[in-house]
């Protein structure tokens, strides 16, 4: 009769101090996230008085229904027609970039022309150099061009200047076999058949990533709208909230519920979409 040892249960490793830094790292870059939007959340839930009795930001409401704020930041900060131009910009700016950027990156990647190495020399030296050092040439050339105070101005800023959209897509055209190519000009497909039946089609990844990166960048953008669209009839989300805050500078709880406003779509957004952005830029790492 043979005797078996008896089976050892698997300790369980006790976390070392990588992993203990890791997940307290994690909490104070949420504490630092999250604090402010607590912040400005309670605010805007709160009275005037409760505002001015001193109590410290993080002071409990009285009344958890009080959306008077809301009303007051919603139909005197014009927020209607501001989202209404901050949808129309944004529907052009990423349409045009989606279409500008890919085909950028499918004529860079499959066609052989002078100087292709200076342009893409030309796209990084573009990416260094700061936006703000080009903005009174740029202002003269769209104050030129009749465009200033119109909601066209930052349509086409937005769409022309967006390499990052372009680096996306050409990551992804070099990841699609250049033998679909082949077999689509045997079959008598020219160039612009190919990018519009196969190779665009194919970006669907890379697509979703720039709309939501680029959709939240423009939703976001103050600089560009309040430079090159100074009437308040053309105000976007961001410089809207900003006018508001004029007549209410002493009225925190009116300006916090805006700011809830304006951060509500983007925050949606980014919820329930934020895996496709995460997939796109390690897909695009990747290939």
């Amino acid at each position: 009769m043979t005797l078996t040892a008896p089976a050892r249960t698997p300790s369980r490793r006790r976390p070392g101090i990588a992993t203990t830094l890791t997940y307290l790292s994690l909490a104070v870059a949420s504490l630092v996230v999250l604090l402010p939007l607590a912040v400005v959340f309670l605010t805007s839930l709160k009275s005037y008085g409760e505002i001015q009795d001193g109590r410290g930001a993080l002071a409990l409401p009285d009344d958890w229904l009080n959306f008077s704020n809301y009303a007051t930041a919603f139909h005197d900060g014009h927020l209607l027609t501001a989202f209404g131009n901050t949808a129309f910009i944004l529907l052009f700016s990423i349409t045009g970039t989606v279409i500008i950027g890919s085909m950028t990156a499918y004529a860079i990647d499959r066609f052989d022309f002078r100087f292709k190495k200076l342009v893409m020399a030309g796209f990084l030296v573009a990416t260094l150099v700061p936006g703000v050092t080009t903005q009174v040439a740029t202002f003269q050339v769209v104050n030129g061009f009749g465009l200033f105070d119109t909601r066209w101005a930052p349509i086409l800023l937005y769409m022309g200047t967006d390499i990052v959209s372009i680096y996306i897509f050409l990551q992804f055209v070099r990841g699609i076999p250049t033998s679909l190519d082949e077999a689509a000009r045997l079959d008598g497909a020219n160039a612009f058949t190919i990018y519009r039946k196969i190779i665009f089609p194919l970006l669907k990844p890379a697509i979703a990533t720039v709309v939501i990166i680029k959709g939240i960048t423009t939703y976001n953008d103050f600089y560009i709208p309040f430079l090159y669209m100074p009437s308040e009839e053309l105000g976007t989300m961001s410089t809207a909230l900003f006018r508001f805050k004029g007549p209410f500078g002493a009225h925190w709880e009116n300006i916090s519920a805006g700011a809830v406003l304006v951060i509500v779509p983007t925050l949606v957004v980014f919820l329930f979409l934020q895996r496709y952005i995460y997939n796109g830029f390690a897909q695009g790492a990747t290939k």
